[in-house]
């Protein structure tokens, strides 16, 4: 469930600083794309780490 809103989150926080950037649609899907990617990772790892310590 961690790992699902990070994708979500990440991919909003990606096309908006693409978008405040300057990019064009491309740009912004890339953007989404890289920072989804980045924050799922995270959140496996927290997820991991989370359920082992209990």
């Amino acid at each position: 469930m961690i790992v699902i809103a990070a994708l979500v989150v990440g991919s909003l926080l990606g096309w908006r600083r693409a978008a405040k950037l300057g990019g064009d649609r491309r740009d912004k899907a890339q953007y989404a794309a890289a920072f989804a990617l980045g924050f799922a990772i995270l959140a496996l790892f927290a997820t991991v780490l989370l359920d082992r310590s209990f």
